[in-house]
Order: structure tokens, then C-alpha cells, then sequence
């Protein structure tokens, strides 16, 4: 049972990450019909704002010390970060210790305007050519993003921790009365699990109870009906789709300290998400959730030893054995709208 129960926690976390990415796929398919290939790359940017804030945190100001010296016995040099000078020892730590969570009030801007940026600068040139035209300028594009990256950050993973809080584990199995089985699971995946249901939850409640969500809700279904009632669809669009790169970097950015950034990182999870999408259906975000963590689920009880001895590799390639399975019995997807991907 408690393996059990770890591979399920295990799932969840995974899942977070790929219903995030996932949701704002179908966000830009459902509402401008684009096959974005350039969407993990703005998973990638966002773990990279909290790589740049938090190296921003740690700019320091050198002072000398008279009354220290270093082992040439020469005065000793003491850097201090800007932000301990400016709001004193004590505050200035708990700020540098919560550089992640922090980043997310840095990342929601610069990752909307990344979004409209992309939008209005390149897709919307490719609105009304074929989705293999689509995938190839945005995968272009991603290339080019992720060798900036590389050119700026370099090529190794660059370590981005959690607040001291929530650094260690807990046994999970005594919380929820397990007395005689441990299942030790780190505070911080709980609490990417915790943020990711915010967001999907936030991104559903803003599409079902705001007026300019029912708009683009009733754009997604009938793009044209919409233009005649004289509201500017498009620009409504354009907006969603910086909510969507939002989406895709606020998922980054919480997902620093369980993998470090690297330059790669996002087309790691670009290939898995776009299989999220089609086995979630089309257009469906609903779907794109419960895919998301459905498969995230069957990935983490594929990686169990007892599983590989079974069948070696399977962990690898069950992701892509069950989008064949369904979409050879089920062409929609799970929840996607009759008659898509079904000619």
C-alpha cells in the first residue's frame, strides 16, 4: 500500500507539470486553431525568471574589513547582497530564501508579454496556413529561444532551491494514519501539486464566470458569429495567448527546485505534452487536465522496479502506448468535441 500511495504522489507531480503545459497548448489551439511547438520553450523561460531573480537577489556590494584579514593577510572582503543592506540582515535573507515563490510576481509579467510579443510578432502570420507550417516556425522558434538560453545561462543545470520551509520531507503515511508504513515524500512536490490545482483552477473560473471569458469561450466555439456581434475577437485572443505563456512559465518557475533549470529543459517536456493534448482531445481543456495527470499517474507506476523487470523500458514508452491505444479506439481523445480528428 504505501508504494502504492508514493507512486500515486509521484503521478500527481508529474501530472502537475504536464496538465500546466498542456492547458495552455489547448488554450492556443482551442482559442487561435495553432500547433504552438514553441510552448515548452516558455516552460523554459519561466524556470529562468526565477534563475534571474534570484541572481538578481544575490548581487552583493564588497566593503572592506579592517579587522579581518584573509589568509594573505591582506584586509578581508565582504560581500553583502543589495537587498540585506537595504532591508537589513533578517529581511534581506527571507527575501534571497523565497526568491522562487517571489519570482512568480516577476514572471506573470515578463511571460505576458513574451506571449503577446510571439503572438503578434510571428503566429499571427500563420493563422491561416497549414498546421505544418505552424509546427515548423514554432519549432524554429524554440531552437532559437533555447540556444539564447544557452548563450546567456550556459549549458548546465543551474541549482534553483526551495525556501528552507519547505526543504526535507514528511511522512506522508503518518499524516493520513499509515502508523505502520513510512511514505517520506518532499514538502515541495506537495506543494507544486498544491499550486498547479490554483492555477487550473483559476484559468477554469476565469473562462466560466468572467464576461471576457464567455466571450472567448463563445469565440472558441463560433469565431465568426462572435466578429458580427462587433467584439474584437482577435484581440481577445492575442491576450489569451499571453495568458497561456503564463501559464506555461508560472509551471516553470514552481518547478525549479525538483529539476534544475537547464536549456533543454523544455523541449523534455514538449514532445510529452503535445500527447497530453491529442489523448486529452483537441481543443478540450478539461481534457488536457485529466490527461495530464492520468498519464503522469501511469508514468510513475511504469518506473517501478517491479514493473521494468517485467517489461524493461516500459517507463519510457507507456505514455505513448496509451495515446495509441485510445486514439485507435477513441480518434477524439478522451474529452475531445465529436468529429475532431475523426474524418
Amino acid at each position: 500500500m504505501d508504494q502504492i500511495i508514493l507512486q500515486m504522489l509521484n503521478g500527481l507531480d508529474k501530472g502537475s507539470a504536464y496538465a500546466l503545459i498542456a492547458l495552455g497548448l489547448t488554450l492556443i489551439f482551442g482559442t487561435l486553431g495553432v500547433v504552438n511547438f514553441a510552448h515548452g520553450a516558455l516552460f523554459m523561460i519561466g524556470s529562468f525568471c526565477a534563475v534571474t531573480l534570484q541572481k538578481l537577489l544575490n548581487l552583493s556590494v564588497v566593503t572592506i574589513d579592517p579587522t579581518k584579514t584573509d589568509f594573505l593577510g591582506n584586509p578581508a572582503k565582504i560581500k553583502t547582497p543589495y537587498v540585506e543592506a537595504w532591508f537589513g540582515p533578517e529581511m534581506g535573507a527571507a527575501i534571497i530564501d523565497w526568491s522562487v515563490p517571489l519570482a512568480i510576481l516577476f514572471a506573470i509579467p515578463v511571460m505576458l508579454f513574451i506571449g503577446w510579443a510571439m503572438e503578434r510578432g510571428l503566429i499571427k502570420h500563420f493563422y491561416k496556413r497549414p498546421h505544418a507550417d505552424q509546427i515548423l516556425v514554432t519549432f524554429g522558434l524554440a531552437i532559437v529561444l533555447q540556444e539564447v538560453i544557452k548563450q546567456f545561462y550556459g549549458a548546465n543545470p543551474i541549482p534553483t532551491p526551495a525556501p528552507d520551509m519547505f526543504k526535507g520531507s514528511f511522512d506522508f503515511g503518518q499524516m493520513i494514519g499509515f502508523e505502520a508504513n513510512k511514505i517520506i515524500y518532499p514538502y515541495w512536490r506537495i506543494v507544486y501539486f498544491m499550486f498547479s490545482m490554483v492555477i487550473v483552477a483559476g484559468v477554469f473560473s476565469f473562462l466560466r464566470f468572467t464576461t471576457f471569458g464567455m466571450v472567448v469561450r463563445a469565440g472558441m466555439a463560433d469565431r465568426e458569429t462572435v466578429g458580427l456581434l462587433g467584439i474584437n475577437i482577435d484581440k481577445r485572443f492575442t491576450i489569451m495567448f499571453g495568458v497561456a505563456a503564463a501559464v506555461a512559465g508560472l509551471a516553470g518557475v514552481m518547478y525549479t527546485p525538483i529539476n534544475s533549470p537547464n536549456y533543454h529543459m523544455g523541449m523534455d517536456f514538449l514532445v510529452l505534452s503535445f500527447v497530453v493534448v491529442v489523448v486529452g482531445g483537441m481543443g478540450s481543456l478539461p481534457g488536457a487536465v485529466l490527461a495530464g495527470f492520468l498519464l503522469g499517474i501511469l508514468e510513475s507506476f511504469a518506473s517501478m522496479n517491479e514493473i521494468k523487470s517485467i517489461l524493461p523500458g516500459i517507463d519510457q514508452i507507456i505514455i505513448y502506448l496509451v495515446a495509441i491505444i485510445i486514439l485507435l479506439t477513441r480518434p477524439r481523445g478522451l474529452m475531445g468535441k465529436k468529429g475532431v480528428m475523426e474524418d
